[in-house]
């Protein structure tokens, strides 16, 4: 008979850091740190929120000629002279842009050009709400350009990681919704979305990794926590028979039907996804057909 089927899938997953809401701090000129303001790892950051303040003799050095190219700019502004006063503007734009790829922001450059000053140290901020998951910058500490002194994990919303085994994969599409439970919360419930089926297997236990975002706006889901994973699928309405129904030869399946009258009749057919106690039948049998279990 033609059943409305559906499968569970139940695995393990494990918690961890959403990849695309990880942030990396580094400077792009070398220097000196001289203040710590967050100062050691698991601190909540807010975006914008001060890290730590930094002296570079090479910015100090650019800030000196971005404030001579400006002196330069306001004495040749005046000159009858058109390519004069055009040289002039292009060498103080061309040093408040060295200044911007260097990551100084607009209202620092406004600030130095209005009070005249060098602006000797730099405070750089937070790029991303979040918690500090890896620190590598200490008071006092020269640092290079492109080194990696903090890296932020935004939790609001996490990874959760699980298995499927090789003979499921079929069934597992992306877009899928599972339940997450964990063994420290019982009875609460989170849901998660299937991102990204890994295009591998693990060798040794014949599964395939998946990836479900799952969002954590109160924080219960920490990183490394382990959970249980429900996948319910359905597979909609079948033609299906029961699983002892089926003689299986190991080259053919073979299901006998009722002909009445104490005859039976072999019949070959060809199987499809196996639920639970039933078997998906492809071809070989029509709704309505009388069979030997």
């Amino acid at each position: 008979k033609r059943l409305s089927l559906g499968k569970n899938i139940r695995t393990v997953g494990k918690v961890g850091f959403d990849e695309s809401r990880i942030s990396h701090v580094n400077i792009k000129f070398s220097g000196y740190i001289e203040e710590l303001y967050v100062n050691f790892t698991g601190t909540f950051v807010k975006k914008g929120d001060p890290l730590f303040r930094v002296y570079s003799p090479e910015l100090v050095a650019t800030h000196e000629e971005h404030l001579l190219a400006l002196k330069a700019k306001k004495y040749f502004e005046k000159s009858p002279f058109k390519e004069v006063s055009a040289g002039s503007d292009s060498l103080l734009e061309a040093a408040r842009q060295r200044l911007r790829l260097w990551d100084i922001s607009e209202e620092e450059i406004e600030k130095m050009e209005q009070d005249g000053k060098t602006i000797k140290y730099v405070t750089i901020y937070a790029p991303s709400s979040g918690v500090v998951i890896e620190k590598m910058a200490f008071k006092g500490m020269a640092v290079n350009a492109g080194e990696t002194l903090y890296r932020i994990a935004d939790l609001s919303s996490v990874w959760v990681q699980a298995d499927i085994y090789e003979f499921e994969l079929p069934l597992v599409k992306v877009g899928q919704t599972a339940t997450i439970k964990l063994s420290y919360l019982p009875g609460q419930n989170f849901s998660g979305r299937l991102n990204y089926i890994y295009p591998y297997l693990e060798p040794q236990t014949r599964t395939a990794k998946v990836r479900f975002d799952v969002s954590n706006s109160a924080g219960k889901l920490k990183p490394d926590m382990y959970a249980d994973v429900e996948l319910k699928i359905d597979l909609g309405k079948s033609l299906a028979v029961p699983n002892e129904a089926v003689l299986d030869t190991g080259v053919r399946q073979m299901v006998f039907l009722d002909r009445g009258n104490g005859l039976f009749e072999p019949r070959e057919v060809r199987l499809g996804q196996r639920v639970d106690e039933y078997q998906v039948v492809l071809d070989g049998l029509r709704e309505g057909d009388r069979i030997v279990t």
